[in-house]
């Protein structure tokens, strides 16, 4: 794993075991050697996990799209800096840098970037790990929504079982390191119907 990409919120959150959260796994992936993946921004937890991987030596490389750079939300002190034009753009350029992908707590555009990739993965577009930093339980009811979907038979178990689901950075990136990607097809047959 030699980059991983991290979807997290432009807010610091409720708690502070967000932002602590967010500087530890940032922290993690810089003592281990990978590089970070984000959004670019010097706020909210997105700020934190740089300042967490560019604390431990690690190289952070952000994203950003000209409206927000506009508006002097870039971090200062990261590695690299790309100003990219759109939000497409942005996400594809992360991906593009990445070899799997995190999300902390963080709002709507946080979990569009994660479906996104997950989705992605499902299509077979990519072979990278996706996970949830379940943080204090914060994706307990997403988690649920989503067996709702296999139970439901919207979403095949191989599909969910994509998404690796943990507490701590460190097992996160263990589980990044034995991922396997699931064999089965998405799509359904004819006959299947």
């Amino acid at each position: 794993m030699k980059s991983v990409c991290v979807f997290c919120g432009s807010s610091p959150g409720k708690r502070r075991d967000y932002a602590l959260a967010a500087r530890t796994l940032g922290r993690t992936i810089g003592e281990r050697g990978a590089t970070l993946v984000y959004g670019g921004a010097k706020v909210g937890l997105m700020g934190m996990v740089a300042d967490g991987a560019l604390e431990a030596g690690g190289s952070v490389i952000g994203v950003l799209p000209e409206a927000l750079a506009a508006k002097e939300l870039a971090h200062p002190g990261l590695s690299e800096l790309h100003i990219v034009g759109s939000m497409h753009e942005r996400k594809a350029m992360m991906s593009d840098l990445s070899d799997g992908f995190v999300s902390l707590p963080g709002g709507a555009g946080t979990m569009e970037e994660m479906f996104e990739v997950w989705t992605w993965g499902q299509l077979g577009y990519h072979r990278k790990p996706c996970g949830l930093l379940n943080i204090n339980g914060f994706y307990g009811r997403l988690l649920a929504f989503m067996d709702l979907m296999v139970e439901e038979e919207f979403l095949k178990p191989e599909m969910r079982d994509m998404v690796i689901v943990k507490d701590t950075a460190g097992a996160m990136l263990d589980a990044f390191e034995g991922y396997v990607p699931p064999r089965v097809p998405k799509w359904i047959t004819r006959a299947e119907t």
